[in-house]
């Protein structure tokens, strides 16, 4: 294949639409930054190589699969584990609330690795359990009650958290 114009603004057009919820996903499977940035890059790189992505029918799946292989290999070749950066891209809303964020990236973290990935793919990168059970090669039931579990997680370690602060 060979790239023209269009292709090259397509995969541009991908990364500037996907390209922050693959990094959010590619940290939740490294648990660091600077690998999941190095994941994201090598996809796009050789997506830029081969020219096209005509052949592929859900572009954003193909991506989040791209972006987990890559981050998987890298894993292998690499034994670290680093925890998250502080400054990370989960949160970026115009007012923040800090210790909530804290609180919900402590809480997140805390999830068991295959719920946390469950979570970001369906919130972050808006994926549906469908797509996220061929992904991850679950079965959509496996991918829901993941997801159920880790949000009632979620709430139970926010609330405690909150009733913690409130009666203090």
């Amino acid at each position: 294949m060979h790239r023209t114009e269009g292709n090259i603004a397509e995969i541009e057009f991908l990364y500037r639409e996907h390209g922050p919820a693959l990094l959010l996903f590619a940290q939740a499977v490294t648990g660091e930054r600077g690998r999941a940035q190095d994941a994201v890059h090598q996809v796009f790189l050789r997506l830029l190589e081969k020219g096209s992505l005509s052949q592929v029918g859900d572009k954003k799946a193909y991506l989040f699969a791209c972006v987990r292989n890559a981050a998987l290999n890298d894993s292998k070749l690499r034994d670290r584990h680093a925890p998250l950066e502080p400054d990370s891209a989960w949160f970026r809303p115009p007012d923040r609330d800090y210790a909530g964020e804290q609180n919900l990236r402590r809480a997140l973290e805390a999830l068991p690795n295959d719920q946390r990935q469950v979570m970001v793919l369906h919130i972050w990168g808006e994926l549906t359990f469908l797509q996220i059970s061929d992904l991850l090669d679950l079965s959509s039931n496996t991918v829901a009650s993941r997801y159920r579990y880790a949000l009632a997680k979620l709430r139970d370690s926010m609330f405690a958290r909150e009733n913690s602060c409130a009666n203090s």
